[in-house]
């Protein structure tokens, strides 16, 4: 069974804002994004008796490590007490990275509804782009390795998969979730909650 998990996604970023597609490039979150991050920190406080015997552990990437930091603050907690793991990166759009969809459609008409149909399998173009699948092996592998309650800061992609994986959804389902930046998700039980 898998230990109480609560999962956070990071703040929103100016691209977010633009509807730019972020993968793996490494953004900021912006003062909305903060401000989410706080809010998220005191819900976590008002939910955690003992924040400090929870695991922490983020996506390596700045936009994830800062709202991490901001939630630990919040916790009363040390800011830089935490691990990072690179699977819970987002997924990563190859060569559509930092392009909105508009601007896709315009350099190759089509692409974007091509992506539509199969989204949970589609891979963008570029070496290192991902499916939605590809990024669902990674985070099946670090949810096997979750060993005691942990406070999770990671991407949208991300806990899609978690939907998929944990609360049953199916892929292209999972795929399409909106997923929320100023929620916490709790994961307990096999049951989602968002809070």
């Amino acid at each position: 069974m898998l230990p109480l998990l609560y999962i956070v996604r990071h703040g929103e970023t100016d691209w977010n804002a633009q509807a730019r597609l972020q993968g793996q490039a490494d953004t900021d979150i912006n003062e909305r994004g903060r401000a989410q991050a706080d809010r998220n920190g005191r819900r976590l406080a008002e939910l955690l008796a003992d924040p400090a015997s929870f695991d922490f552990v983020a996506s390596p990437l700045r936009r994830t490590c800062e709202t991490m930091e901001r939630v630990r603050v919040q916790l009363g907690l040390p800011a830089t007490g935490y691990r990072t793991d690179p699977r819970l990166k987002e997924v990563h759009f190859g060569a559509w990275q930092g392009f909105t969809y508009a601007e896709l459609e315009a350099r190759e008409p089509g692409c974007t509804e091509r992506r539509s149909r199969r989204k949970w399998h589609f891979l963008p173009p570029g070496g290192d782009a991902e499916s939605y699948e590809v990024l669902a092996g990674r985070v099946r592998a670090w949810l096997d390795e979750i060993a005691r309650p942990t406070v999770c800061v990671t991407h949208g992609g991300v806990i899609r998969t978690v939907f998929h994986w944990i609360g049953g959804a199916a892929p292209e389902e999972a795929a399409e979730m909106h997923i929320p930046q100023d929620r916490v998700l709790r994961v307990e039980n096999g049951r989602l909650e968002w809070l």
